[in-house]
């Protein structure tokens, strides 16, 4: 007696473990990722759609009473070619990134240069103050501060009792 339902030899025609099993589960792998991946998650504002051949920054947020933390690696990129804009619920960052390689040798010459935009909408968790933002940058990342707006910030509210 097992305890393992399976079909057998008798049962589907195939043995178990043979190469059809496989095909059925790579197929029904293939089903699993095809739906995954059409269902409309990239319909929402959080999820960013990539384009074969774009980048996007890495981009870390972190946040605490009064201030909003974000940081994006940029590599490679010029300071002047980097943007910053700030509305009370979103940061954009974008720019455009520049290379160019050059190296020769005896009888040959190779060149490559590549060059894009790109931009990154990041939302933000509470509305911040646009005139108290500051952006660094340094060594390929870029830093920005943003300080919440005194209207979202939360404030203890003493309970009354009647004496």
């Amino acid at each position: 007696m097992s305890l393992i339902p399976f079909r057998t030899k008798r049962s589907s025609g195939m043995e178990p473990g043979s190469l059809a099993t496989l095909a059925d589960f790579r197929n029904e792998m293939n089903r699993l990722f095809e739906g995954f991946f059409s269902r409309p998650l990239a319909a929402a504002p959080w999820f960013e759609t990539i384009e074969p051949g774009q980048w996007l920054p890495a981009v870390d947020m972190a946040e605490n009473d009064t201030r909003i933390h974000v940081r994006a690696e940029l590599p490679g990129i010029d300071p002047k070619d980097v943007d910053v804009s700030v509305s009370e619920d979103r940061l954009v960052i974008s720019g455009e990134k520049r290379s160019e390689k050059e190296s020769s040798g005896e009888g040959w010459s190779h060149r490559e240069s590549h060059c894009g935009s790109f931009s990154r909408a990041i939302p933000l968790p509470e509305p911040v103050d646009p005139a108290r933002v500051t952006a660094r940058y340094d060594k390929g990342v870029l830093t920005v501060e943003l300080t919440k707006s005194p209207a979202s910030a939360s404030r203890k509210v003493p309970v009354q009792t009647k004496a």
